[in-house]
């Protein structure tokens, strides 16, 4: 690994660049005080809120509220705000850290991290000093809970499209607000609400809204496939009288509230469901244990330990992704603070600088839950179908992560665009190596002496998966041009390809940091993930390669880039097998997941 200065990547540019593996932070930098942090949300959940499941689930006792009010008085609401409203002040890893051991909670999980995100942040962020002082200590306590409303009965991935109106009124004292919104989290129970709507018809604009307004109602709660103890309404305007002090930014500027947001909620949400993944994952490593079949523990068998350890290595994955996008975000902001920024400004910078990164978590982390639960209820065979068991909770909470926050698709597809708009820019240069590509396409292979070191090898596997990217999505934007953004399917291939490099790269550096600090045989199971890992991702990436290239080149043209690309996604014949059994085999004399 080259010895290049320590330096934070710009957004997307993991793309084109090496990366040091020096400079990744990993849970093994936590230090003491976020330990106890998250020990402190791990004993929460385990005393509190674990217990009250049932409760929880029927909405029984306003049960939901009193938790977030408790939450309040250990600090967990507040954990990042800053100390002149009312909050802790922590850095960003921190808030991290409490999203994710927070994670496990089932609807709880969902009520407090809508609360401390989507239901204080705009106003946090982007209220005046005066709306700041009045609402933020009372949200940092738990006095109030907070909710957001953007999604319409007609409008959900496309949030601009929005039907609820504000207009002034005639004395110039209030908006008035006609219009419905839906899928409402906390809607239930919430105190004060970021609502959009759009001015005169066609500005679309953030207000504060408080319960109690006039002309403002809210529905039912919905019965909803999963997290039923999280409060789900619809929100009613029927000429809802809105001071003009209540609006929130500028007229017409809402969109910048609404995408804003949501790239921190990304983040966030990814270290929710790698909370939720490694409970899910405990539990079923505890089942395997006990459960007996064939008078043995069926821990034993050879398809349960694949499974066990596939948990394992995405739940891993996951993590080490997380936390080195979460230091690039905490880097970022400290360097706008320095600069000048206010902290809303510097925050709001730095994770637009990385919402490609927070596009990528947002699905990857989603979609290793979704796995996990689904594998667990396997593990526990006819028992995971029973409600007794708490994995059948598990299953059923986890679907909605792969929709709310931008839908997995919509993400994939923002995931592409960001990279090719900073790319249009100039702010990331794809051009460069994508034509460095081509030239090595069209020559004769190098196979000159490999390098030395103990991951030489790897770190040729992931420059060579950089290659592989850049080759398709060059192509892509050669051949379709301006038709590109209508062709999802070959986006979301683009997508999957850099989903895989990432996270690829994160585990890498991960393993090559703990090698350098503890020597091979203290990391020989992360060193079995990562090259677990790395070896399906060759094939996937292939894969993913193959179905965009042949959905628009043919000829020549398409044999030589398929060349190009199993050049690109070869990597050596490894045991992945013996590799899980022993990646398992630590889960089993732990009986619990234990990376």
């Amino acid at each position: 690994m080259s010895t290049q200065q320590l330096t934070t990547l710009h957004g997307g540019e993991w793309i084109i660049k090496e990366s040091n593996a020096l400079e990744v932070f990993t849970p093994e930098d936590f230090n003491e005080e976020q330990k106890m942090v998250m020990d402190m949300c791990h004993q929460f959940l385990q005393a509190d809120v674990l217990p009250n499941l049932e409760k929880i689930d029927k909405q029984e006792d306003n049960i939901v509220p009193k938790l977030l009010d408790m939450a309040g008085e250990q600090g967990l609401l507040s954990t990042t705000f800053p100390e002149q409203y009312g909050g802790l002040g922590k850095d960003f890893i921190t808030g991290t850290i409490v999203n994710e051991g927070l994670g496990a909670g089932h609807s709880f999980s969902v009520a407090i991290a809508a609360h401390t995100g989507i239901g204080s942040l705009p106003i946090l962020y982007f209220g005046t000093e005066e709306q700041k002082q009045k609402y933020i200590p009372k949200l940092a306590s738990g006095e109030f809970k907070g909710a957001y409303g953007l999604t319409e009965p007609n409008s959900g991935s496309d949030a601009l499209s929005a039907k609820t109106t504000a207009k002034l009124s005639e004395d110039g004292k209030y908006y008035i607000l006609n219009g419905q919104k839906c899928w409402i989290t906390n809607g239930g129970f919430a105190d004060v609400y970021t609502v959009f709507a759009k001015v005169d018809g066609t500005q679309f604009t953030a207000f504060i809204i408080e319960r109690g307004f006039e002309g403002f109602t809210q529905g039912p709660e919905e019965h909803k496939m999963g997290i039923k103890g999280s409060s789900t309404v619809q929100l009613y305007f029927q000429d809802c009288k809105v001071p003009v002090e209540n609006l929130l930014g500028e007229i017409g500027k809402g969109h910048i509230i609404a995408f804003n947001i949501l790239n921190i909620g990304r983040l966030k949400l990814c270290a929710a469901a790698l909370g939720g993944s490694k409970s899910a994952a405990t539990t079923s490593v505890q089942y395997a244990n006990t459960r007996e079949q064939f008078k043995l523990p069926i821990a034993k068998f050879g398809a349960i330990k694949h499974k066990l350890a596939e948990m394992a290595i995405k739940i891993w994955v996951t993590e080490t992704a997380l936390y080195r996008t979460a230091k690039w975000i905490d880097n970022k902001e400290h360097e706008l603070l320095e600069a000048g920024k206010p902290f809303n400004e510097a925050l709001l910078g730095a994770a637009e600088e990385y919402a490609i990164e927070c596009a990528i978590l947002k699905v990857f982390g989603s979609e290793t839950l979704d796995f996990v639960v689904d594998e667990g209820v396997q593990i526990h065979g006819g028992n995971g179908f029973s409600d007794e068991y708490v994995i059948s909770k598990a299953y059923r909470d986890s679907r909605i992560n792969r929709i709310y926050e931008g839908t997995n698709e919509i993400n994939r597809l923002l995931t592409v665009d960001m990279v090719l708009k900073r790319a249009m820019k100039g702010k990331l240069d794809l051009m460069t190596p994508a034509m460095n590509v081509q030239k090595e396409l069209m020559s004769i292979p190098d196979f000159g002496t490999e390098e030395d070191g103990a991951f030489s090898k790897e770190l040729k596997y992931i420059a060579n998966f950089k290659k592989a990217i850049l080759m398709v999505a060059g192509a892509a934007v050669q051949k379709l041009m301006m038709q590109l953004d209508k062709e999802q399917e070959v986006l979301m291939n683009i997508a999957d390809m850099a989903i895989e490099v990432f996270h690829s790269e994160s585990a890498l550096l991960r393993v090559i940091k703990l090698y350098n600090q503890h020597g091979a045989e203290a990391t020989s199971l992360q060193t079995d993930m990562m090259r677990t890992y790395l070896y399906d991702a060759a094939d996937k990436i292939n894969k993913a390669g193959k179905d965009a290239l042949n959905s628009f080149a043919d000829g020549d043209e398409l044999r030589m880039m398929h060349i190009g690309l199993k050049r690109f996604t070869k990597v050596e014949p490894f045991n992945t097998k013996e590799a899980r059994r022993r990646i398992c085999n630590k889960m089993l004399e732990a009986n619990a997941y234990c990376y």
